[in-house]
């Protein structure tokens, strides 16, 4: 247990969406992860018990809401009842990956927004800080009334491109697969001491991603996609298609969640993307695996968030300094 943590006061739990990341994430923090039971009914009920005692405590939850995400939704929320009910002093709830966060605004008429939906949830259910990690827009922080870190992983991918010697300054550009991500694109390329360029996709949504020009120079260079997730792979494989017709000499991609749904994996194995970095904020599964994923581990980044917020430190240094490169 390191050193700075005082014993029996900070606690790290997780639920079982990200396991696996949990555990990196508590070794970091320098803890043992807290017991508890996770059981399933057949009638799809969930029950959890909190096996030691937290009364006094500062808990972090560690939770991300995918796939299945109404279960994963449901756990989360039955796990701070059951905190709050056993006397947590805090509540602090890690969100690697917010479900419903594309769902931000009435995009069309009588449409819920249901990220601000989850957002009223947890703060009704006694949660006291989110901790949550690349958002699908800053302005969700906005739907809390309480502290939320939003953590970014921009570091963390530039890492794995700094780390390959044939990506240079002047070879490589930094490509937004549509105009929302411009900003997202810039970051990187800000990192990365790139140009950008962008892919003219006027579709209103990834499964009908249609791009009709590159703006910007790509001819010879190598182009780095950049999205924040991957859903059903359209897009980021699309677009793909349209910088190798523009002159790219090869196509990267990059994204912090990897969803992955429905046959997005044999998409990008038969795109012509090289490779695909992406975080372990959301667990693949082994049937989603592909050679072409470069996979990095955000267990530094929260872990470090984790410690600051317990012993009270600002967490503006973890946007300073750079996070310790970590792949899976």
């Amino acid at each position: 247990m390191s050193e700075q943590v005082e014993a029996g006061k900070l606690k790290v739990f997780a639920l079982n969406s990200n396991r696996p990341l949990a555990e990196k994430i508590a070794q970091a923090a320098g803890v043992e992860l807290g017991k508890a039971t996770i059981k399933h009914f057949s009638d799809g009920e969930i029950q959890i018990s909190i096996d030691e005692s937290i009364r006094g405590d500062e808990l972090f939850l560690i939770q991300s809401v995918s796939d299945p995400v109404n279960t994963n939704l449901m756990e989360l929320l039955i796990m701070v009842d059951a905190a709050r009910r056993a006397s947590a002093e805090k509540i602090n709830v890690v969100i690697p990956y917010y479900g419903y966060s594309r769902a931000d605004r009435k995009a069309r008429s009588r449409e819920p927004i249901t990220a601000k939906l989850v957002a009223s949830m947890l703060q009704m259910d006694g949660v006291d800080r989110v901790i949550a990690l690349d958002l699908h827009a800053a302005q969700l922080q906005g739907f809390f009334d309480i502290p939320v870190d939003h953590l970014q992983s921009d570091r963390l991918l530039a890492s794995y491109f700094e780390s390959r010697s044939e990506l240079t300054a002047d070879n490589t550009v930094v490509v937004a697969p549509d105009h929302a991500g411009v900003s997202r694109a810039r970051r990187l390329a800000e990192l990365l001491g790139t140009p950008i360029a962008i892919i003219d996709n006027r579709s209103e949504t990834e499964n009908a991603a249609h791009p009709e020009a590159v703006i910007g120079s790509v001819q010879g260079k190598h182009a780095i996609l950049v999205d924040d997730i991957i859903d059903t792979a359209v897009r980021i494989t699309v677009a793909a298609g349209a910088l190798k017709k523009a002159g790219a000499a090869d196509v990267f991609a990059c994204a912090t969640h990897p969803v992955l749904s429905g046959d997005a994996t044999q998409r990008i194995n038969d795109s012509e993307l090289e490779k695909v970095v992406v975080t372990d904020s959301i667990q693949i599964p082994e049937e989603k695996q592909s050679d072409k994923f470069e996979i990095m581990s955000v267990d530094q980044l929260f872990g470090r968030a984790i410690n600051l917020i317990y012993h009270e430190q600002p967490v503006d240094q973890l946007f300073r300094s750079p996070i310790q490169k970590q792949q899976q």
